[in-house]
């Protein structure tokens, strides 16, 4: 964070300073949440929540080196009380990238974004100097934690923003007023909370909405290939910028193929010329995701060849999404358990399937090891069912669903489908699965791992990376 005297965090925040000595005493490190992250010179911001108060370690916060408490009551220890903490830290956010003038680049949609901020900020490191969000911290406190990181020499913020429901991005893009928003898709993630996919378009469109003008420099990114979103032109006054497969595209791909080992290739197309690219991602789904990244960076005015060079060279920054390592048995394990929902999980089985072409020689099989899906509403029982019978379809070797009701419903899915014998089967846990696949894996075979967020089943991965181990608890 750019440095602020504790009298300009109070002003900015409509703090009061309490058991502050000097008020002109600066900031030098950065604003955190957590003591155990507390640097020399940070800001700490205490949040009481449903199991931990962080105005409990404020003393602890301060001993390690912060110069004062962002807090909603007196705690002992130099604080500036605010009446609102997760306000306060929203309103500095705003007020130092405002000073910075940094470019803000926001994206949102129902799938992919984590991806493809990863993409967007490696991408955009070759140009300048970058700040993004870490993992998945999109909402409230994240976002602007995040921001808070820019300083001087930040070029590019990189922001990836959720909703959950109408009016949470247009109050987080209230925080930090983007240039550049970019929208993926409309998918049925949290479609349960929502309603439906035009309420979920409506709230994903709020980030189009508070874009400035084409003659203040506003640019809107959007995804050819999605007709919700591509109608989202029409919400923004903003300069419109589409990328997809679609030929009027563009940012658009061509002759998109896949690697023996089931990464995708392209050749990109931008305004400013052609390159080929082959991503280090697994999955045909990742190469929207690129598309995406690639207008973003070509309207911060990289060339095509630059582009195309970055995105070869981009991995996987966040944990638990498609990470993909090789056992010394020669089993692979697809990490992809940190979140799931119909069309992440659809993608994550075709991923599956193109890896597994390679080890078919070698008598190497699929394993699609699924949990639960959350918050589908009434679409839950045919959204399982659904993926269920895909994975047959696909002729993913073995079904694993890993859970109750709704796992259930995945295994009847795949039942119905054709799936007879134990091509497909239902656990009762993490344990379990690990049990049933420890006794039965051979080399060559690829084991895909995926479940909603809330269902932990990245402990079966886990577990199965970690020789004869139990799986860890939460």
């Amino acid at each position: 964070m750019i440095a602020l005297t504790l009298a300009e965090i109070a002003d900015i925040t409509g703090g009061r300073p309490h058991d502050i000595p000097d008020p002109s005493v600066r900031t030098a490190g950065p604003v955190v949440i957590d003591s155990r992250q507390v640097e020399p010179g940070s800001l700490f911001a205490a949040f009481e929540g449903e199991h931990v108060d962080g105005h409990d370690y404020a003393g602890r916060a301060v001993a390690a080196g912060a110069v004062a408490v962002l807090a909603a009551r007196p705690v002992g220890v130099p604080a500036i009380v605010v009446p609102d903490v997760e306000k306060a830290l929203g309103a500095l956010a705003r007020t130092v990238v405002e000073r910075l003038g940094t470019d803000v680049v926001a994206l949102t949609g129902s799938a992919g974004k984590t991806s493809t901020k990863d993409l967007i900020a490696q991408v955009l490191q070759h140009h300048a100097p970058t700040v993004w969000t870490p993992g998945s911290l999109n909402n409230e406190i994240g976002l602007p934690l995040t921001a808070l990181k820019a300083t001087a020499e930040t070029r590019h913020l990189v922001l990836e923003m959720g909703a959950r429901g109408i009016g949470h991005i247009a109050y987080l893009t209230g925080l930090t007023p983007p240039r550049i928003g970019l929208v993926l898709n409309v998918g049925t993630a949290h479609i349960g909370e929502f309603g439906g996919r035009e309420a979920i378009a409506q709230a994903k469109g709020e980030l189009v909405e508070a874009l400035p003008s084409e003659a203040e420099g506003g640019v809107a990114v959007l995804n050819a290939d999605d007709l919700l979103v591509r109608a989202m032109s029409a919400r923004t006054k903003a300069r419109t910028v589409l990328f997809g497969e679609a030929e009027d595209a563009d940012v658009r791909a061509t002759e998109v193929r896949m690697t023996p080992a089931g990464q995708p290739s392209f050749t990109l197309h931008t305004p400013t010329g052609c390159s080929d690219v082959t991503l280090r991602l697994y999955g045909e789904h990742h190469v929207s995701n690129a598309l995406a990244a690639a207008a973003v960076a070509h309207v911060l005015g990289m060339p095509a060849e630059e582009i195309a060079t970055a995105l070869s060279g981009a991995g996987t920054l966040s944990r638990w999404r498609m990470e993909v390592t090789e056992r010394e048995d020669g089993v692979t394990i697809v990490n992809d358990a940190y979140n799931a929902n119909p069309e992440s999980m659809r993608a994550a089985l075709r991923a599956l399937v193109a890896m597994g072409e390679a080890g078919k020689a070698d008598g190497g099989r699929t394993w699609a090891v699924l949990g639960p899906m959350a918050e589908l509403g009434d679409d839950s029982l045919a959204e399982h069912d659904a993926v269920g019978r895909l994975a047959v379809r696909l002729n993913v070797s073995r079904l694993v669903a890993v859970g109750g009701r709704e796992a259930s419903w995945l295994q009847l899915g795949a039942y119905n489908e054709g799936s007879w014998g134990e091509e497909s089967v239902l656990v009762s846990d993490a344990q379990a699965a690990v049990d049933l696949l420890r006794s039965e894996l051979r080399p060559g075979d690829v084991v895909l791992v995926k479940a909603s967020r809330s269902v932990g089943l990245e402990r079966v991965a886990l577990a199965l990376l970690d020789g004869e181990g139990e799986v860890a608890g939460r």
